[in-house]
């Protein structure tokens, strides 16, 4: 496992409710594409539904880290591609189910009008950092 060490607000910085502001890790760097709510077959899963989405992006996203020998524990930075801001709740509550709140890693939300596919509400990286 990586050494991280998260700030969740530095000096002077208003803190943060849903995210750590800083994330400093040591070891080998993992970079995970952004995923969306397509299952193994290549099915979307949750159409017009931002929580059953989000559930099998953080499903898809603990796959991936995994075959990189990785956990969310090694998690330093999230970033969220949604065609709505009123989906972050729904990636709040399918992250706290992976993610506890006091290890949450740097984030940043990003509100697009549209993904690949039109029925894509959201779509999530990940960077991690694993070993020393």
């Amino acid at each position: 496992m990586s050494e991280l060490t998260r700030i969740p607000a530095p000096d002077g910085v208003f803190p943060a409710a849903q995210y750590s502001h800083v994330v400093m890790a040591t070891g080998r760097l993992v970079a995970i594409a952004g995923q969306v709510a397509l299952d193994e077959d290549g099915k979307l899963v949750g159409e017009g539904d931002p929580e059953a989405q989000a559930r099998q992006v953080f499903e898809n996203l603990r796959r991936c880290l995994a075959a990189a020998g990785a956990t969310f524990d090694d998690v330093v930075k999230l970033t969220f591609f949604v065609t709505d801001m009123a989906h972050l709740p729904a990636i709040r509550t399918a992250r706290s189910e992976h993610i506890p709140d006091n290890r949450l890693p740097a984030a940043s939300a990003v509100q697009v009008s549209a993904l690949v596919r039109p029925e894509f509400l959201l779509e999530v990286e990940v960077f991690a950092v694993v070993g020393t």
